[in-house]
């Protein structure tokens, strides 16, 4: 009797060893499928916004931060959940951005991280009005 080459092995490549998926990822992976969403203006307060642009600035402080600003995350094997701080754009249904961002980030973290997620939580902190600068960006002095 012969045996195939995939139970002399212990079983298909693929359900050989384990793979570990770092929180950052999942935060990252999140982070921008929320900032696709058309209604978006940013994650994260606007201390955390303004912070983060500073740390930016700072040389060696660590990349990513911009990608992972206003995620928050808890990653099981099998699962995750995620918490989001967002700012929309004046004029958005709320409602509508949130539910938007929501399928987003549930089909991309469940699609590329292979974690099925439990609840995507959203807290709107802020709406940027139209005539509203940035925290952080410098003001241009044309004359």
């Amino acid at each position: 009797m012969t045996e195939s080459a995939g139970a002399r092995h212990g079983g298909a490549p693929g359900a050989r060893g384990r793979t570990v998926i770092a929180d950052v990822v999942v935060q990252k992976i999140a982070g921008m499928a929320a900032r696709d969403v058309r209604g978006v203006h940013a994650l994260g307060s606007g201390f955390a916004r303004s912070m983060g642009s500073v740390r930016e600035r700072v040389p060696g402080a660590g990349g990513g931060g911009r990608a992972t600003r206003g995620v928050g995350v808890e990653v099981g094997e099998k699962q995750a959940a995620i918490d989001l701080e967002i700012v929309v754009d004046y004029g958005v249904s709320i409602t509508d951005v949130a539910g938007e961002v929501r399928e987003n980030v549930i089909a991309a973290v469940e699609r590329m991280a292979g974690r099925d997620v439990v609840e995507v939580n959203i807290m709107v902190s802020d709406v940027k009005l139209p005539d509203e600068e940035d925290e952080g960006e410098e003001r241009q002095r044309i004359r």
